[in-house]
């Protein structure tokens, strides 16, 4: 696959910050070509609409997710472990286009809201092979949100711990003693 144009990307990266920063409602079309330092028929030469700059996004969120697909069954510790370890948001470009979209999704897009489903089907199909059954899987969904909501959390008024180390460590054993083939 070759790698998009430079510009381009920096015009996402914008559109991406824009949605996490300020909401959808605030990603304007003018908004991201003056965040993203090019001019409006800049912007417009890569993406042609708000739509296209929208579906964009959706593109780089399935892209980020199949590498990420890609490093959960082949992860050395097991795809349970590596799973859990990586739910808490690191603020890499996978929680960044995720985020992105969900607020896209939030705004009414029907296609961002099909793919954030979609982004969840495919982490189940990925762990499914490695859990015992349903319940199992949904025990290491379930967990995984956890992390994330909790990580999401911490810095807030409200405590947000998200285990490290050791701790991490023994989460991830119990959970996958719970849920092992």
């Amino acid at each position: 696959m070759s790698r998009p144009p430079h510009a381009r990307e920096s015009v996402l990266d914008a559109f991406e910050a824009i949605l996490i920063d300020d909401g959808e409602r605030s990603a304007t079309l003018d908004a991201t070509a003056r965040a993203a330092g090019v001019s409006k028929g800049g912007l417009l030469y890569h993406f042609g609409s708000k739509e296209a700059l929208e579906a964009g996004l959706i593109e780089r969120l399935g892209r980020l997710v199949d590498v990420d697909i890609e490093a959960i069954t082949t992860a050395p510790e097991g795809p349970v472990a590596y799973f859990l370890r990586s739910s808490a948001m690191q603020n890499d470009p996978l929680d960044r286009a995720l985020i992105a979209t969900s607020r896209l999704a939030q705004g009414g897009n029907a296609a961002a809201s099909a793919t954030v489903r979609e982004v969840r089907l495919r982490w189940e199909d990925a762990l499914r092979p490695h859990t015992k059954d349903a319940t199992a899987l949904d025990l290491v969904m379930l967990v995984s949100d956890g992390l994330y909501f909790n990580n999401a959390l911490e810095g807030g008024s409200v405590p947000g711990p998200v285990p490290e180390g050791a701790a991490m460590d023994a989460l991830i054993a119990l959970v996958e003693g719970a849920t092992k083939r």
